[in-house]
């Protein structure tokens, strides 16, 4: 069997070049993470060129999966918002060593992976409320653009106020607006690319200034590092993570579950409201997130940034299959990759942005219904006040059940969410009383 008959070239009316442009303005949009991911967990000790290869062989297998099994032109990538979470808020915050916090990663993925070929996957889902889903994401959105400004010195500690604004004759925070300016003009102007062009436009000005220096080698053979099969399983367990293993699920569940619906909507693919193949699809990412533990970076996700292949034409999972071999060629940069990673100029404008795009699910809410809005807006206030995803989606439960209750109307709310409710109480009066 040919390519293109296996990938249904025909049937969805595409072609060889028009899948592999789509696969490389995917590949394009998304290349930021090959930076960003390793310059975020390596701020918890984690080893640069481990995390650098887990990105990648992690990426490189889920867009595998997805392409040759479920064949749909959507990629898979360690997510943004859950290495925020794994590295501001589990090992820097709470002290949890990233040995520790890889095995809730590794326990998390195989939870997902045996449940995507239940039905209790789709039980969960309906479970949360939608305006919940919405404020869950947002909230993401400022945590990581929150983290983002900290990073670039934009926004400092301040002891009278808390947070205030930084020091804008310091070279860190006016590269950084410099960075996050370019970076705004290219998105606002619909350049394919933009955070990751505008990575490399910051980088060529900063090494202008002076503020990067080239490493000897820009490519070199790629290293395992010191982060392959160091997850602590045992310990995630005896340490009782469980609830940061749950928000992990959760957040990684209803991120994929999402991303990849609407990329199917936008690529025709649906079925009506049936997502054929969709346990092959999920799976794709769940066996990335297990990949990517075993190697060590954190939770994989079905990348947004998809829409770009779709809107250039593709429309199987050929899209795919090159944004895994483009990934896969990313191995022998990692000299490059490793010199720009620590610049956050370079970093931080990307994760600034991403949040952007992470609040237009605001929109999605309706404000004129308090019941279903103020629990939303809880978790969106309290997630980068808290610096804790767990805190804020279990106060936002919380306060979503307990008005239903108090509002009468308690067989609005699915069973699930009372249970999630209960755990989330046990979990503040254990941790924070």
């Amino acid at each position: 069997m040919q390519l293109k008959e296996y990938f249904k070239f025909e049937e969805r009316n595409t072609s060889y070049s028009t899948e592999t442009i789509a696969g490389l303005t995917t590949f394009l949009t998304m290349a930021y993470i090959v930076i960003l991911n390793p310059s975020v967990l390596s701020k918890t000790g984690m080893d640069f060129d481990g995390v650098f290869f887990a990105t990648i062989i992690a990426s490189a297998v889920g867009c595998l999966i997805m392409g040759i099994f479920a064949n749909y032109p959507i990629a898979i990538a360690p997510g943004l918002a859950m290495n925020a979470y794994f590295a501001f808020v589990v090992v820097i915050s709470m002290g949890i060593p990233w040995q520790e916090a890889l095995g809730a990663v590794f326990i998390s993925a195989l939870i997902f992976l045996l449940l995507s070929l239940t039905t209790f996957r789709q039980a969960v889902i309906n479970a949360i409320p939608s305006s919940m889903k919405e404020g869950i994401s947002a909230g993401i959105g400022l945590f990581i653009s929150f983290v983002g400004l900290q990073s670039a010195h934009i926004v400092v500690a301040s002891p009278a106020t808390l947070v205030t604004l930084g020091n804008f004759t310091d070279p860190v925070t006016y590269m950084s607006l410099i960075g996050l300016f370019i970076s705004i003009i290219l998105v606002i102007n619909n350049v394919r690319g933009a955070l990751f062009l505008g990575m490399i436009i910051t980088s060529v000005i900063s090494f202008l200034f002076g503020y990067i220096s080239l490493p000897d080698t820009i490519f070199a053979a790629p290293q395992f590092g010191d982060t392959f099969m160091q997850m602590d399983v045992a310990g995630a367990l005896s340490s009782n993570l469980f609830t940061i293993i749950f928000t992990f699920f959760i957040v990684t569940l209803f991120d994929t579950t999402g991303t990849m619906l609407g990329i199917a909507k936008q690529a025709g693919l649906m079925q009506g409201d049936t997502f054929p193949n969709v346990k092959s699809a999920l799976l794709a990412d769940s066996v990335a997130s297990l990949i990517g533990a075993v190697f060590g970076t954190s939770p994989t996700s079905a990348y947004v940034e998809s829409g770009s292949g779709v809107a250039s034409g593709g429309r199987t999972g050929f899209v795919s299959v090159v944004v895994a071999l483009l990934f896969i060629l990313m191995l022998f940069a990692a000299p490059l990759a490793k010199v720009l990673a620590e610049v956050p100029a370079v970093t931080a404008p990307a994760l600034i942005i991403v949040g952007f795009y992470m609040m237009s699910s605001l929109s999605r809410i309706d404000w004129n219904d308090m019941q279903e809005a103020l629990p939303a807006f809880l978790i969106v206030l309290m997630m980068p006040l808290s610096y804790s995803i767990t805190d804020a989606v279990g106060i936002g439960i919380i306060s979503y059940c307990l008005i239903k209750i108090f509002c009468g109307k308690i067989k609005q709310v699915h069973p699930l969410l009372y249970a999630f409710m209960l755990l989330f109480i046990i979990q503040f009066v254990s941790l924070h009383i």
